[in-house]
């Protein structure tokens, strides 16, 4: 398993926020401590070519600049750098995959919320989307699975309508940001209610991956979000440790070339989920 982290990822927010520093340093600090073998590297920087390929220039300028673009997505002095260097971990991701290993961006912040136009929900570039746009050439098939508590309306803003990508993306509805209800296009949604028993969310899980293995994609995108986790704060799911362990066999038994960037969760026990999930897929 390579793990692409920048302990710089941690340089920014604070303790008050659900989306904080102590998500990635704690986790890096476990699956180091886990994982002696695994191979960690520090991911360089996107360059604004790469970033125009999902987004505008108007949000590129947007977020260098205060004030704050929401309540959940304030501006902090550095977050375009911060941003870029997700983005730049999400890509080499996809590439170290696409030579056969597998690969997790450990970094923030997140992206999936991100729009082509729009910054939000703790989101300022996606870094999902841009990935797959960059592997998405020569015809090659590449899947997007979301299993992120929220839906990723960012990702499917950028990537609907894209020859030879799909995006799948399971998340609970009623919530946060209120999309994700139907189905369209190269775009499958399976909206999950809150409190749904842990056996029905998993079914709709199995479901989706049903979707992307049918896809026959060429690589898999995961946008790992861990707050379906029954502990987290923020979310009314019911997923247990165990099964993010199982979505990990599932992409370890389909033998298909995947990476996977770190999106939501906010329990202290992430680093465990993340382990269990990674562990599950490496073995």
């Amino acid at each position: 398993m390579i793990i692409l982290h920048d302990p710089l990822c941690a340089d920014y927010g604070s303790s008050m926020r659900p989306e904080q520093p102590a998500r990635v340093l704690r986790s890096a600090a476990h699956l180091q401590a886990a994982h002696p073998d695994w191979t960690w590297q520090k991911p360089a920087a996107a360059d604004e070519a790469t970033l125009l390929a999902a987004h505008t220039p108007a949000l590129l300028k947007r977020i260098r600049h205060a004030p704050d673009i929401d309540d959940d997505t304030p501006y902090f002095p550095g977050i375009y750098d911060h941003a870029r260097r997700a983005v730049g971990a999400a890509v080499v991701a996809a590439d170290r995959a696409l030579a056969g290993q597998p690969a997790f961006a450990l970094m923030r912040p997140p992206g999936h919320h991100c729009t082509r136009d729009r910054a939000m929900g703790f989101c300022y570039l996606n870094q999902i989307a841009i990935a797959a746009l960059h592997a998405a050439v020569a015809d090659r098939r590449v899947a997007v699975w979301d299993f992120d508590a929220h839906h990723g309306n960012g990702t499917e803003d950028i990537l609907r309508d894209r020859p030879n990508i799909l995006f799948a993306s399971v998340h609970q509805y009623p919530g946060y940001p209120g999309t994700g209800t139907t189905s369209f296009a190269n775009c499958h949604n399976f909206p999950v209610a809150p409190r749904t028993p842990r056996a029905a969310h998993l079914d709709a899980l199995a479901r989706s991956w049903e979707v992307v293995v049918a896809f026959q994609p060429d690589l898999v995108l995961v946008s790992a979000g861990f707050d379906a986790y029954a502990g987290d704060p923020i979310t009314e799911m019911t997923l247990e440790r165990d099964d993010f362990a199982t979505l990990g066999c599932w992409l370890r038994e389909s033998g298909r070339p995947a990476a996977a960037v770190l999106e939501g969760g906010y329990s202290p026990d992430l680093p465990q989920l993340i382990d269990a999930f990674l562990t599950a897929w490496n073995n």
